[in-house]
């Protein structure tokens, strides 16, 4: 009993000398919302055509399409590209304070056939979203 409320003085003089008593590190909020993110054939007019998840193997070039939303300042994305688990590319570009901001990164595929994903990472590296698609 006298250690809990030994703890208890403790955490209370906590609270009243600093204003504050957390056990965990409060997350910063996301510079940005994520509102679509897509693998396309083509870019038309800024928007994606040709969205799917599976591809031929006679497709020379996809895009992956970012619609973001609520940019609270400018910052860097980076679209990272897999063949399986090898990275294949990564191609960063900036997102422009404001509400809706559209983008896109594209990539040659090669010929290679199999299991493709893109990771969408905010400026610190944090993987914000991931999108898949295949080449048969």
């Amino acid at each position: 009993m006298k250690r809990l409320s030994l703890l208890s003085l403790i955490c209370i003089s906590l609270v009243f000398i600093t204003g504050t008593f957390s056990f965990a590190e409060e997350a910063t909020p996301p510079q940005f919302s994520v509102e679509r993110l897509v693998i396309a054939g083509s870019i038309e007019d800024r928007e994606p055509f040709g969205v799917v998840d599976v591809f031929s193997a006679s497709t020379e070039l996809v895009y992956c399409f970012l619609d973001a939303r609520d940019i609270r300042e400018d910052t860097i994305v980076s679209f990272v590209w897999y063949h399986g688990e090898t990275e294949m590319a990564k191609v960063d570009l900036t997102l422009r304070a404001g509400t809706r901001w559209r983008t896109n990164s594209s990539k040659k595929l090669g010929g290679r056939q199999g299991d493709w994903r893109v990771e969408l990472q905010d400026a610190e590296g944090t993987v914000v979203d991931t999108v898949s698609f295949s080449v048969e």
